[in-house]
């Protein structure tokens, strides 16, 4: 950490009011950090909302705290993130994730964000329930389980309405896979079966079989993990956090010519972090178990044991709201449709389920839009 803190020039912190974020400013100020810079990102929205934890860690840890909201109006950031990415991003926390670094940037030049504790510790709300459907792969055979779960998974109605404990088919559906293709299934935008209706018959053809589970695979081929949870770790170092979190914070944050510093990610604390158990880490259900009990003397037991809510975009109400009709041009426009890659119809379904309320096709919806945005750089 005191590495992350050596520079000639005034630094600040990204502070979301989650643990890790909170962890890397209460570890600043215990290092002997004097003026120091928070800079939080908020929501009208309130279940999107962390802002009010960064106050309170902002208040106990006496931080220069600076708060910004992001609005539905902020979508015209599109045409600029395509630009900034220059590929088809698909991350719509890019869009909280430029207005942060922006924000710092009017301060400072470099900044510390807490990117790779939950890769670390297990935070992930998907590594509790990968742990508990594993525990259930590896009491039940696979044939066995395909047998009575695939069934399951294709009759059961998909609930995106429903309370949690309602939604049954994602997890049947991923019960009647293997360890990879489960935590794959898991973690994708658009699962398999999603694809191959979304995808033209033209484009499939072209793919020749090709699935993204070969990645996957292909990863943890010829190599031995102590336990499954070491497995998904091992699949978001190699996957997730440089192909999405890192690509994410370091091309917004060179778009503001801010430096941004993640202590989590030093290669000794990493080496170190992954030599603990898995047990150490997710405990009863609890991701960050050993994190948190080290931060206890730090930070307020509010912010060490409250649900995570991530850095999520509120595209679900967006898309329904101020954006249904962009939304809905974009995906019946001519651009998309001939690009040669796309069902046009089930484009337009998708469109039509997620603003009726019928499913919540936010996150493929985005990364379509995207990819319209993508598409009109090329063509400019």
């Amino acid at each position: 950490m005191r590495k992350r803190l050596i520079s000639d020039v005034p630094l600040g912190a990204f502070l979301s009011g989650g643990i890790d974020s909170s962890a890397v400013v209460a570890m600043m100020r215990e290092i002997g950090t004097n003026q120091l810079l928070t800079c939080s990102i908020g929501f009208r929205e309130p279940r999107y909302d962390e802002s009010a934890y960064a106050s309170l860690v902002a208040k106990a840890k006496q931080t220069d705290h600076r708060t910004e909201m992001v609005e539905a109006s902020d979508y015209s950031l599109l045409d600029k993130l395509a630009g900034i990415y220059d590929e088809p991003y698909a991350d719509s926390s890019a869009i909280p994730t430029y207005r942060v670094c922006e924000l710092a940037r009017k301060h400072v030049t470099v900044a510390l964000s807490g990117d790779g504790g939950d890769e670390n510790f297990l935070g992930y709300r998907r590594y509790r329930l990968f742990a508990a459907e594993e525990a259930v792969r590896r009491r039940v055979p696979p044939a066995l389980r395909q047998a009575i779960f695939g069934p399951l998974g294709r009759w059961c109605p998909k609930l995106d309405w429903a309370p949690r404990f309602l939604r049954g088919k994602t997890t049947f559906q991923a019960l009647a896979r293997g360890t990879v293709d489960a935590y794959l299934y898991g973690v994708a935008i658009c699962p398999q079966d999603m694809r191959a209706r979304l995808f033209s018959k033209e484009f499939r053809s072209e793919l020749r079989g090709y699935d993204a589970g070969e990645v996957f695979h292909g990863h943890v081929a010829g190599k031995s993990f102590e336990d499954p949870m070491s497995l998904v770790q091992y699949l978001d170092f190699k996957t997730y956090l440089p192909g999405d979190i890192l690509t994410k914070v370091d091309r917004a944050s060179m778009a503001h010519s801010l430096e941004v510093r993640t202590p989590f990610l030093d290669y000794k604390f990493v080496e170190w972090v992954s030599g603990l158990p898995s047990s150490v880490k997710l405990r009863r259900g609890e991701g960050k178990h050993i994190l948190k009990e080290a931060l206890r003397p730090l930070l307020p037991e509010e912010i060490l044991f409250r649900s995570k809510m991530g850095f999520a975009v509120p595209l679900d109400l967006w898309f329904r709201g101020s954006l249904k009709d962009h939304i809905t041009d974009v995906v019946r426009g001519e651009r998309l449709a001939g690009s040669g890659f796309f069902d046009p119809q089930m484009l337009q379904r998708i469109a039509s389920d997620h603003v009726s309320g019928r499913r919540d096709y936010s996150a493929p919806l985005w990364s379509l839009l995207m990819f319209d945005g993508f598409l009109r750089k090329l063509q400019a």
